[in-house]
């Protein structure tokens, strides 16, 4: 018995390293590759979301007033920004501002945006930018046309773009995102007497805010809403030498 159970091990192990030794043997792996993602397409392509390069931006289709645009600086590492084109046709570009949209196509504003970007904050930028939803397509576009019926208000300044904003007709502004919006506070501004001068039918009426009290301590009771042709002024901050 013992030897019988002997002869059979050993004809086992031979067998083994037989196949073993076979170059044509190979073990049956049941293991697959996992399937590739599947590429986007259509829209979700098209989106500023995915895209990384500028070279396949769209440059057929014309951006309007009233489009849904998306924006990413791709070295910004960031989500895309999603923004309506006002009725002067422009858009609030990451970092720079006020960039005219309307009449450029998505590739055009991108090359824009990128070589603003590269005179001050970027030594190579990458930008893309995809129309999300055109206007005639999207219900809740409201833009309005003529230049007397488009309500705007001024910064001045030490902030750091000055200038004429548009209001938008579809979100209410107050005043601390009225400064962001033009890039906020210069080195030396002095954010404890901002100038809010507001036309009234007694003329004009000049209020004081505070708003280091508000955007560093969250007082927002006190962050009113811009009304049309409202100024901010922005004063210098003094320095005794």
């Amino acid at each position: 018995m013992f030897v019988t159970r002997t002869c059979a091990f050993l004809l086992i192990a031979s067998a083994s390293v037989g196949l073993a030794q076979d170059p044509g043997f190979r073990e049956i792996d049941d293991r697959r590759p996992a399937a590739p993602a599947p590429a986007p397409t259509g829209d979700v392509a098209r989106s500023a979301a995915v895209l990384n390069s500028m070279d396949v931006l769209d440059d057929s289709q014309v951006i309007e007033s009233g489009d849904l645009i998306s924006m990413r600086v791709v070295e910004d590492r960031g989500a895309p920004q999603q923004m309506r084109v006002g009725a002067t046709g422009e858009v609030n570009a990451p970092h720079i501002g006020l960039v005219k949209a309307a009449g450029r196509t998505c590739r055009q504003l991108a090359y824009e945006v990128k070589r603003r970007l590269e005179m001050n904050y970027y030594n190579s930028a990458t930008v893309v930018v995809a129309i999300d939803l055109k206007r005639q397509d999207d219900p809740n576009a409201r833009v309005r046309y003529g230049s007397s019926e488009i309500d705007f208000f001024t910064v001045y300044g030490q902030v750091l773009r000055q200038g004429k904003y548009e209001l938008p007709a579809d979100e209410d502004i107050t005043i601390s995102q009225a400064i962001l919006r033009a890039g906020g506070f210069a080195q030396f501004a002095n954010p404890q007497r901002v100038k809010l001068v507001r036309k009234t039918p007694q003329g004009n009426k000049t209020i004081l805010v505070n708003l280091d009290s508000i955007m560093r301590q969250g007082n927002l009771d006190f962050d009113v809403y811009i009304r049309n042709n409202d100024v901010l002024i922005v004063d210098e901050k003094k320095i005794n030498f």
